[in-house]
């Protein structure tokens, strides 16, 4: 078996939840679990969480369906409503909420006929122009659908576009514009996603939404998942299959783009792009051996990625290589390709194993 494996800590997974119940006292909390739970596996996480979570947040009916087979009970949040006027009867059945985004979506509502009514989440867009009725729609869809036999609980939803730069002037203006609403009658009320659970008490409402701090990786570009206080989730480990030494002057990998500057020695590692590790991470990038970190050498190719091993004369084919996880946080990876830790998480692909423990 190839060597490349996704260890997935569910201890970890429940710690995290758990750290964001602590920062919204008596509040109730989505475990949001979309795209897989973030690649972690959806089933398995909602399995984790069942004895504490809330709830759970999907983005399609689909997502729902799959994890209703692990929470037969639980609440269970569509985030993007229903699709096509079929799917609100197949919701019902389901037992879901829905968010309610546009006034095609509450005619679809009201037109079918259901074995029960639904949860309610009207969403509101209050400054991030993706989903969402305005201040004026909103109240309008809320006169609308108030007391409809389709319609159970009747409650407030938002998303914040830029929670995750402290101090932005949108985050400001985005809770004001939803607070203008609250004086309306509703059940419940979201807004907070990690970035807000985290430093915006004032936004948690009756439910809050944790994400990607769930799976241990930080929303923030200036503060770290252990600053936070969470627990990496993931840790990605492959393996050297290969060492050899090479010249000063030679070159290694696609595009000879790593010339060694001294007789140098070469690790290859069984993970590559079509595993979900980046071919944005340049030379130098780390990784770890022995709890050593080395360097990238050279373009990461499909199947396999080089390492300078001269500076750690012990490695050896069959060495372990976390390519992220506590020693080699996902931000920082993240960080060093321009994009962030959800990105990586969420490309995890299928030909990895996953394996759990916790």
């Amino acid at each position: 078996m190839r060597p490349l494996v996704a260890t997935v800590d569910l201890t970890a997974l429940r710690h995290n939840y758990l750290l964001a119940k602590q920062c919204a006292p008596q509040r109730q909390a989505f475990a949001v679990v979309k795209a897989n739970a973030y690649g972690h596996g959806a089933r398995e996480a909602v399995t984790a969480l069942r004895e504490i979570a809330d709830g759970y947040a999907v983005a399609c009916l689909e997502e729902a369906e799959e994890i209703r087979l692990s929470a037969p009970d639980a609440r269970i949040l569509l985030l993007e409503g229903c699709f096509e006027p079929a799917e609100y009867l197949r919701a019902a059945e389901l037992g879901l909420d829905v968010a309610i985004q546009d006034q095609r979506q509450a005619d679809w509502l009201l037109a079918a006929d259901l074995p029960r009514p639904l949860n309610v989440w009207l969403k509101l867009d209050s400054g991030m122009h993706r989903l969402g009725f305005t201040l004026q729609g909103l109240r309008e869809c809320h006169a609308r659908l108030r007391g409809k036999a389709q319609v159970g609980e009747l409650n407030l939803i938002s998303h914040f576009a830029c929670a995750d730069e402290r101090g932005h002037a949108l985050t400001e203006l985005q809770l004001e514009r939803y607070s203008e609403l609250l004086a309306l009658e509703f059940d419940n009320c979201s807004l907070a996603n990690s970035a807000a659970v985290l430093t915006l008490p004032q936004a948690h409402m009756a439910w809050i939404r944790p994400g990607i701090m769930l799976y241990g990786a930080t929303p923030f570009a200036e503060l770290s998942a252990q600053e936070l206080g969470l627990r990496p989730v993931m840790t990605l480990t492959g393996a050297l299959i290969a060492v050899r030494d090479v010249s000063e002057g030679e070159s290694v990998g696609y595009g000879a783009s790593w010339v060694a500057q001294r007789a140098s020695r070469i690790g290859t590692v069984s993970c590559g792009y079509a595993d979900g590790y980046p071919r944005t991470a340049p030379s130098g990038t780390s990784v770890v051996i022995h709890g050593q970190r080395v360097p990238l050498a050279g373009r990461v190719s499909m199947d396999m990625l080089a390492v300078d091993l001269t500076d750690l004369p012990q490695a050896q084919v069959g060495d372990a290589v976390e390519l992220w996880g506590a020693q080699m946080p996902i931000d920082e990876l993240a960080q060093a390709c321009g994009t962030i830790g959800y990105e990586l998480l969420t490309k995890v692909t299928g030909r990895v194993p996953r394996r759990y423990i916790g």
